[in-house]
């Protein structure tokens, strides 16, 4: 995993954009990758350990995608 930082999120269509460093352009995220109870959703700036792929083709513009999402305490 790496930290990543939510950089949009739109929680009516369940999907934001995560950066990291090791992610150059973004990283597509959807509420179903994230990891905790109750109603999924995160916030601009947010921090969050990020655990991603790069499936081979781009999603909504986007080369890589996220495979676990973390919420950081803070």
């Amino acid at each position: 995993m790496v930290i990543a930082t939510v950089r949009e999120w739109r929680d009516e269509e369940g999907w934001g954009v995560l950066d990291s460093r090791e992610t150059p352009g973004g990283c597509r995220g959807h509420y179903s990758r994230i990891e905790m109870a109750g109603f999924r959703t995160l916030s601009p700036g947010q921090p969050v350990d990020l655990r991603w792929e790069a499936p081979g083709f781009s999603q909504d513009g986007y080369d890589y995608r996220a495979a676990g999402i973390v919420p950081r305490p803070g």
